[in-house]
């Protein structure tokens, strides 16, 4: 066995193999070899470790320290000053955005870690995804093991993930343990474990991380569903915009078919379980569960109606239980520590963590693993670090494009499946997306409102017609051309949508319009009253004017305007701007050096 006295682990997943992740470790392998560290230090491809915004990140341990945004040519320093001469490189320790981590203690004692905790994550990041080795040493399998070498009764199984609390983490929350005790249940002489891949919330990176991070995780875990409900057959429906997921997933498949850990006869035990990948091709209405397993049937991926539900007659019209990655990602750790350390974790009816995507407006943008019941100020200031350029908090979306807004006086609100849908919101896949005093709700409603138009598989007409419609009252409000009346429009038309339509896409599209008219009524009023934007973020109703007294008449704000709107006399008349003719570009402001140029 090779004894290793530092590890340098390098985040490949998607973000930092975009920035040369993979370029940074052929040339920290060069300079190994030719300082003669190559059997004194190992190199580990791990997935994303969190801090998205400061990648490319490499963390060495024993010491445990942290390089932010590392380059290619940064390897020679790293290797000759920490590795060889055991000096840190100070100027890579020092993020550029105001994240807020004391490199003085251990990184994961830092405000970005110190309020997480990793338990679907726990190994994204610190072993080699495509290493079943590494997953095994850290007690990858075991609880698989011991399940089937025990001879567990598969209603036991049942109990103990019932007893534990976890709840679907794909949008939900329905109690994983009911799924599964439903298809147990099922007389059939076939039963189908599936598993959601199919990430499509904007700005939603969870599932894409946990199968690039770990995707053991979720192997091992499909396999002890089967073996509970009685199943041999498993299929995971990806994404195939994930090239990376997708391909360290057949490496994980095949890796653990060739330790026996898939296929017949899994630990000598009689139990046959074998997965299989299908790909999805982008289609957000698959992520509903019927549709989903309509496209791994080959038919077009159109929800239908329930009852009779999944675990009745599921895909090819067997016992089916659907869960997400990470509701998989949890369930190893349930076993191997049991259910009653699972259910400390949380809240009395959202037990364990949660994963998000936290994005948006705010300083470290990432992914972070939370207890059930921490507040959303706790999310967005202590571990997101607050908002950039000390901009004022304003909302905080969830749920993408099914959830809503939380507004800034809810900000202590316990993020758990029954607060956020008390407040109008939802807990999604886990996407969060912070917005300041600069972003226009009614926009916010519009750009969600426009992604589920498109996404609707057009099967049932309150979703197909009805969003439409509504997609024109948002445009004619932002175009300036606005009524009360058509406010009160637009909330009728959402209700109804929500009461009649076939599947969760579009029961749950309006609510980025119901919650923003709840919190922000008074944004879509001034819109249609004033034929006011308070951001400025609707061109029907921003206009660009030429303060006089700042224009220092150089003439470079007309040079810019692509349409000829701005006219003037060089150093003898301020330049005046035609409103019939702009076409509100912004260019002329990006080229005043005077801030003579604002936007009302």
């Amino acid at each position: 066995m090779d004894l290793y006295r530092a590890h340098v682990l390098v985040c490949c997943g998607t973000g930092c193999t975009s920035s040369q992740s993979i370029k940074i470790i052929e040339n920290m392998e060069k300079e190994l070899a030719k300082n003669g560290l190559t059997r004194e230090v190992k190199i580990v491809k791990t997935g994303c470790f969190g801090l998205c915004a400061e990648g490319p990140i490499i963390m060495i341990y024993p010491e445990g320290v942290m390089y932010y945004r590392v380059q290619p040519d940064d390897a020679t320093e790293i290797v000759s000053e920490h590795l060889l001469k055991g000096r840190y490189v100070q100027r890579l320790m020092t993020v550029q955005a105001p994240v807020p981590l004391d490199q003085a203690k251990n990184v994961e004692e830092s405000d970005f870690f110190k309020k997480q905790m990793r338990v679907a994550l726990h190994n994204c990041g610190f072993i080699n995804p495509e290493s079943i080795d590494e997953y095994i040493a850290n007690d990858g399998y075991e609880a698989l093991g011991t399940i089937l070498c025990e001879k567990r009764e598969p209603m036991s199984i049942i109990d103990e993930l019932k007893k534990s609390g976890l709840r679907g983490r794909g949008g939900g929350g329905f109690p994983t343990g009911m799924k599964w005790e439903f298809a147990a249940r099922q007389k059939s002489d076939q039963k189908y474990v599936c598993c959601n891949a199919d990430e499509g919330d904007p700005g939603a990176f969870m599932d894409r991380s946990i199968l690039e991070g770990d995707p053991h995780s979720v192997i091992e875990a499909m396999a002890i569903a089967g073996y509970a409900i009685g199943a041999s057959q498993g299929y995971i429906y990806v994404r195939a915009e994930y090239p990376i997921a997708v391909q360290r997933l057949k490496l994980a498949i095949d890796a653990a078919k060739e330790y026996g850990l898939l296929g017949e006869n899994i630990f000598d035990s009689g139990f046959d379980f074998d997965i299989e990948i299908r790909l999805g091709a982008g289609a957000f209405v698959c992520g509903e569960e019927t549709a989903l397993m309509r496209s791994i049937e080959g038919k077009r991926g159109n929800p239908t109606p329930r009852p009779p539900f999944p675990a009745v007659k599921g895909l090819f019209g067997k016992p089916t239980i659907l869960n997400n990655v990470e509701t998989y990602a949890n369930i190893p750790l349930i076993f191997q520590k049991g259910a009653d350390w699972f259910a400390s974790v949380g809240t009395d009816k959202s037990k364990g963590t949660k994963v998000f995507a936290l994005g948006g407006k705010v300083n470290n943008v990432g992914l972070v693993e939370i207890p059930m019941g921490t507040t959303v100020r706790e999310v967005v200031f202590d571990i997101g670090g607050g908002i950039p350029q000390d901009k004022a908090f304003k909302a905080v979306q969830t749920g993408g494009p099914s959830g809503g807004c939380i507004p800034a006086k809810l900000l202590d609100t316990p993020i758990d499946y029954d607060n956020l849908i008390a407040v109008g919101s939802m807990m999604g896949s886990g996407g969060m997306i912070v917005m300041d005093e600069d972003t226009c709700m009614v926009d916010i409603a519009k750009f969600f409102l426009e992604f589920t138009v498109d996404e609707s598989c057009g099967k049932c007409a309150p979703c197909r017609i009805g969003t439409r419609r509504m997609l024109e009252i948002l445009n004619k409000i932002t175009d300036g051309n606005g009524t009360i009346e058509d406010i009160d429009a637009l909330e009728r038309l959402a209700v109804a949508i929500k009461e009649g339509s076939l599947c969760a896409l579009g029961q749950t599209a309006p609510n980025p319009v119901l919650s923003t008219l709840k919190h922000f009524r008074e944004e879509y009023e001034e819109h249609v009253i004033d034929k006011k934007c308070r951001c400025g973020v609707c061109k029907g109703l921003t206009q660009y004017f030429i303060i006089a007294d700042l224009c220092k008449m150089c003439g470079l704000c007309a040079k810019r305007c692509p349409v000829d709107c701005i006219s003037g006399v060089l150093g003898k008349e301020p330049f005046v701007i035609d409103p019939a003719k702009c076409i509100k570009c912004g260019a002329c402001m990006q080229a005043c050096k005077f801030k003579a140029v604002v936007k009302r």
